[in-house]
């Protein structure tokens, strides 16, 4: 729930500090105008068209493609994707890539979700979570009795990232050794990653990839693959919009098991061509890298702001939390900058900390961050004791 300010300050920001875009939001994230204007074009032919003909599948085909350019996709990995989210991933994860028993690492609200789905899956074994504190990340622990290790990318909530890799002495899983399951929800597209270390790298449309919500998206390795044809061969049931069988056999077709949000796909495929068009990953983790070397070094430089993650190496470059000192109320300067149109600067609802929440994702352009911290100065001058 986002903190209820009353009375809020009647406080006009100066135009010429104002942002190009307000929008900062942690997700649903800002969606280019260009995008927009692209499928207003586009919608007389496309929205509202069957989903199993070209017109449709040649966008969801285009996607998958530039997904696959866009991480550098190693030879036999596959695009998949379903309806649901992230949290429907979860759930047929459970049913479809975890043999018997997982490791999760907890360090923040979504991290520990996939954790207290497996636990509640009766057909698995107990899983092993190691948790650190919120603003920390805990590390993998190689085990030979763990088939599928789940990482985070980058925990939302709390705007810690990890770097993602095997944990260290583990087999691979050529040779009999545990998957690596990555939640990307935020990370993907915004955070470099080697597709070496994942077997499947899962994420959503509504954070760096500037579209809505509702899909979900797996990059699979072979691995990940035999295993979710191992599983269906053992005749483990699976209800059928949960089944990674059914999701990836419809994705090497370009379409989803049942009907996908046309807008969605489509603004998500506008996104993923302008990265490539502008350079790639580098492009779209470049403009991240500047946006958020922005908003630390102000924190850093700030009498009254301190970034919440103290290990620089781990103050993620897609979603930064700045702690505002005890003297001013973060809530009230995000009620203020909202009432200036700079919007869902709030922090994660259940964190219960002082501070704001700040999107830096690819769309997000690092000029109007900047401007974004000319503006909170402005605000606490005013309101400050």
């Amino acid at each position: 729930m986002i903190p209820y300010v009353t009375d809020t300050p009647d406080i006009a920001i100066p135009a010429n500090l104002l942002p190009r875009d307000g929008r900062f939001g942690s997700g649903p994230s800002k969606v280019r105008p260009e995008a927009v204007a692209a499928l207003a074009d586009a919608a007389n032919t496309y929205l509202g068209t069957s989903h199993r003909q070209k017109t449709v599948k040649s966008v969801v085909g285009s996607l998958r493609e530039g997904l696959s350019q866009l991480f550098s996709l190693p030879d036999g990995y596959e695009v998949a994707l379903g309806n649901g989210g992230t949290t429907c991933f979860w759930d047929a994860a459970t049913f479809g890539l975890i043999e018997r028993k997982s490791q999760h690492l907890n360090f923040g609200e979504f991290s520990s979700k996939f954790a207290t789905a497996a636990a509640d899956a009766p057909h698995l074994d107990q899983p092993e979570v190691i948790a650190s504190e919120v603003g920390t990340h805990p590390v993998p622990v190689a085990r030979e009795d763990v088939d599928l290790y789940a990482l985070t990318h980058n925990e939302t909530s709390t705007g810690v990232m990890m770097p993602i890799a095997r944990p260290d002495g583990a087999v691979l899983p050529a040779d009999g050794g545990g998957l690596v399951a990555v939640d990307a929800t935020s990370g993907a597209g915004g955070l470099r990653v080697d597709p070496e270390q994942f077997d499947a790298y899962y994420f959503a449309p509504q954070k760096s990839f500037a579209s809505d919500g509702g899909l979900w998206f797996a990059l699979l390795s072979p691995a990940a693959q035999d295993r979710i044809a191992a599983i269906t061969a053992t005749r483990r049931w699976v209800p059928a919009s949960m089944d990674l069988t059914i999701a990836l056999d419809n994705s090497k077709l370009n379409q989803t098991y049942n009907t996908p949000a046309l807008a969605t796909i489509f603004l998500m495929e506008n996104q993923v061509a302008w990265f490539n068009d502008n350079g790639g990953m580098e492009f779209s983790a470049g403009r991240c890298d500047a946006s958020s070397e922005t908003l630390y070094t102000w924190a850093d430089n700030s009498d009254f702001a301190t970034p919440f993650v103290t290990r620089v190496q781990d103050r993620s470059r897609v979603v930064g939390t700045i702690d505002f000192d005890d003297s001013i109320d973060a809530a009230t300067v995000a009620a203020i900058l909202r009432a200036n149109g700079i919007v869902d600067t709030e922090p994660y609802r259940k964190l219960g900390r002082n501070q704001l929440r700040i999107a830096m994702f690819p769309a997000v352009d690092p000029e109007d961050v900047a401007s974004l911290c000319a503006c909170i100065n402005y605000v606490v001058g005013a309101i400050a004791p």
